[in-house]
């Protein structure tokens, strides 16, 4: 999925609808306030901060997404937190899939519940967008490892 699809409200009715950039630019109401337009990697970045933020989630994301993630994380004033989130929108209703590890001895699906309600209420509070699915797919368990048990 890419990001040219936007969300485009009309400040005078509250209508909203699927453009392109370019599309979002010209549509104008003479009457209205103007329009409000997020971006797709917007509600993926507001949605990967959510999954991140949710304990029992070791990363996001894999290969090489997961990777640069880990080494954006550390650098300042970098956001990586949508890269590795993928985001539908359509009209007002929003699809997000996204790639788990999680930590070893967390009930997955107690888990999975805990970042649908993260993320929707991140998105829908943040956005005013409603989700449809967030679809999960856990790819890995992370095990810690004990320090003292190798020397």
């Amino acid at each position: 999925m890419t990001d040219t699809g936007t969300i485009s409200t009309n400040a005078s009715t509250g209508r909203s609808g699927t453009s392109t950039p370019a599309q979002a630019r010209g549509s104008t109401d003479t009457d209205s306030r103007g329009t409000t337009t997020i971006a797709d990697s917007v509600v993926a970045t507001i949605a990967g901060i959510a999954v991140r933020g949710t304990d029992g989630v070791h990363s996001v994301g894999k290969g090489a997404s997961k990777a640069f993630g880990t080494v954006a994380g550390k650098m300042p004033g970098t956001s990586n937190a949508g890269r590795s989130v993928r985001v539908d929108v359509t009209d007002k209703q929003v699809v997000i899939d996204v790639d788990i590890e999680v930590e070893y001895g967390m009930p997955i699906h107690e888990l999975a519940d805990q970042i649908r309600t993260h993320v929707i209420d991140a998105v829908e509070t943040m956005t005013d967008l409603s989700m449809s699915e967030i679809n999960l797919n856990v790819f890995a368990v992370h095990v810690v490892e004990d320090d003292d048990e190798e020397e």
